[in-house]
């Protein structure tokens, strides 16, 4: 009976999910300019991490951000604008983000404010160094801004010890199990669904931000609501599928969505990709694949 019960249960989650998604995407207006529908500046990546940023920033473009920009040291940004033309770079000289360069963060991001006319997000964390001098600098310069952002990755290690700077803030955190344990001193192993479900809203209530806790069932709060994402598979234990989502999830922010309604579609476009991608390739699945199946997942409109 639970196993007919859970069945039935993520049926009516998929239907959610897909009437959610006709929600968002919606046929655009035929007098739409350039950044109407979402201008995401990525900050990530070093010397040593070059692809998660490009991931993040190809899996937004997928999922119908109007335009991407990332910033990254210079091997991390000179490799991203060789992998395709359809990203701008800004490349910061160093192999790690430090704390001089975030004053130049901060000038791109109100660039960013005002040529997509408010349309617009940041996602910070993908591939950044855990190195006290990143860290502060990322902690320094999400406590000027209040652009909505997306924070995964090495971005949540910044956050120990800064916590104040993401307080109240629209804000998306996509921890896995150990990011939320460094996020918040709770261990999620061993917990049952709903445990888990309880606790990540009990976080999100206390941090005032919206939580998905990335796992075999995603698990979504904003302290208020909870939402249990059911897609994906074993395979999406593969590197760069968080940094998919992630950038999924920053396209979704910089068309004006609200983050728990982010947190629910970008979860759903991830897993759903990932199982097509998936069937394809079976063990070869890499994180470019499920990239390529985003366009299946959200809805079709003819123009």
């Amino acid at each position: 009976m639970n196993k007919k019960n859970n069945k039935r249960a993520e049926k009516n989650a998929n239907a959610r999910y897909k009437s959610l998604l006709k929600d968002i995407y919606q046929k655009r207006d035929p007098d739409s300019r350039k950044y109407d529908y979402g201008y995401l500046l990525v900050i990530g990546g070093s010397h040593h991490y070059c692809g998660a940023s490009y991931l993040s920033a190809m899996a937004a473009m997928r999922a119908g951000c109007d335009m991407v920009r990332v910033i990254a040291p210079q091997r991390a940004s000179d490799a991203i604008a060789g992998y395709s033309p359809n990203l701008s770079t800004v490349p910061l000289d160093g192999m790690i983000i430090e704390k001089r360069h975030v004053d130049t963060l901060i000038e791109e991001t109100n660039v960013l404010e005002a040529v997509s006319r408010g349309k617009c997000a940041v996602l910070i964390g993908g591939g950044i160094s855990r190195s006290p001098e990143t860290k502060e600098a990322v902690a320094a310069y999400l406590s000027q801004v209040n652009v909505p952002t997306v924070v995964d990755a090495e971005g949540i290690y910044a956050l120990e010890g800064n916590l104040p700077v993401i307080i109240g803030k629209s804000i998306l955190l996509t921890p896995h199990a150990y990011e939320f344990f460094v996020l918040t001193g709770k261990k999620t192993d061993g917990l049952t669904l709903e445990q888990k479900t309880e606790l990540v809203l009990n976080e999100a209530a206390r941090l005032q931000t919206t939580i998905v806790l990335k796992g075999k069932v995603d698990i979504l709060s904003d302290g208020k609501r909870t939402m249990l994402g059911h897609t994906g598979n074993a395979l999406m234990t593969k590197g760069g599928l968080g940094d998919t989502l992630a950038g999924i999830a920053g396209a979704l922010m910089a068309r004006g969505v609200d983050p728990f309604t982010v947190g629910i579609a970008a979860a759903y476009i991830n897993g759903a990709a990932g199982e097509i991608a998936g069937a394809k390739h079976g063990e070869s699945m890499c994180a470019t694949d499920l990239i390529d199946e985003i366009a299946q997942i959200i809805p079709k409109i003819k123009y």
